[in-house]
């Protein structure tokens, strides 16, 4: 019955639905906070990659720092960056 591809008119009907459920005031800061999360994901898994070429690097030695890094801020959201301690055992996760 519903069986088929998802078409140009499919999509504007959905699109209009959105429109109508959640008002042209609140799409864009909808869309904002859409980008600033995909901003924040990005940055997190460059991060997590970075972090595991340093611990294969490391992982001849058995002893291991606390590891600390920062977390920047994205732009325009606020103008401090904090501090974050995070195990460095991924077992404790």
């Amino acid at each position: 019955m519903f069986g088929g591809k998802i078409g140009a008119p499919e999509i504007i009907l959905i699109l209009v639905i959105v429109i109508l459920l959640f008002g042209a005031k609140k799409l864009p800061d909808m869309a904002r906070s859409l980008g600033k999360s995909a901003r924040i994901l990005k940055s997190e898994a460059k991060a997590m990659k970075e972090e595991g070429k340093t611990s294969d690097q490391a992982s001849g030695s058995t002893e291991q720092s606390s590891a600390q890094r920062t977390i920047q801020a994205a732009p325009g959201d606020v103008s401090s960056s904090r501090p974050v301690n995070e195990p460095t055992d991924s077992a404790q996760r």
